[in-house]
């Protein structure tokens, strides 16, 4: 566990700082920050399973928004038949920027869930 929340350590300060150019960096920085600050903890066998699941909550409620938002995921997957995210790091169309921070989202919640439920085993065993 300690080498997985390193890495996401290291990803989530990289998402973070990429997030200077993007049009509202005031919510995604401190979102990935968030994450990597608990990662980093949890590297250290520090878990804090309440703020996991405030982060969770927050995260998921957000990422409903994203699905639902004009631009959003389902506006991608239907009006733009799921046309690829990943084909210039530039987005040009609002609906891909959405999409990928929809799924960023995502992949924060996963990262927090998984320190949360170990987080809780070795509590168990203590």
């Amino acid at each position: 566990m300690k080498i997985f929340n390193i890495v996401f350590v290291v990803l989530f300060v990289i998402f973070a700082a990429l997030q200077y150019n993007d049009p509202d960096p005031y919510i995604w920085v401190p979102i990935y920050l968030y994450s990597a600050w608990f990662c980093f903890k949890a590297s250290q066998k520090k878990f804090y399973p309440v703020w996991y699941a405030v982060g969770i909550f927050i995260y998921l409620a957000y990422a409903t928004y994203k699905i639902f938002d004009a631009n959003g995921l389902i506006d991608w997957f239907t009006k733009h038949h799921s046309e690829s995210l990943v084909e210039s790091m530039k987005a040009e169309k609002p609906w891909i920027e959405e999409t990928r921070e929809f799924f960023g989202l995502l992949i924060c919640v996963a990262v927090l869930g998984i320190n949360w439920v170990y987080g809780n085993r070795l509590k168990k065993k203590a």
